[in-house]
């Protein structure tokens, strides 16, 4: 596992692979963030629980980072912040499409 993960990290040291990696990871976390707020509205039930799991990710996900910023290779910081910027982007833009 450690093996793979370098080898992506010496995959990635092309910045066009690293953007499009980053790319790839916020495309999905958008979706995944918006998923969840479309199921859990869908459901009219767990709303108060996807918001707490959506939040404890998010916090867990922050907590994160003075670790991954003492690592000498910065990706798994940059991707660590374009999944939580997806997430949320998925999660406040379905917000606001349900308002109206």
């Amino acid at each position: 596992m450690g093996g793979s993960l370098h080898d992506l990290a010496l995959w990635a040291a092309n910045p066009w692979r690293h953007v499009s990696l980053l790319a790839v990871v916020f495309t999905a976390a958008f979706l995944l963030g918006n998923g969840v707020t479309t199921i859990s509205g869908a459901l009219n039930v767990f709303d108060p629980v996807a918001a707490i799991a959506a939040m404890a990710l998010t916090e867990l996900l922050v907590r994160q980072r003075p670790r991954l910023q003492r690592q000498d290779n910065h990706l798994w910081l940059h991707l660590v912040d374009a999944f939580r910027v997806g997430f949320l982007y998925g999660i406040i833009l379905d917000g606001f499409r349900s308002m109206t």
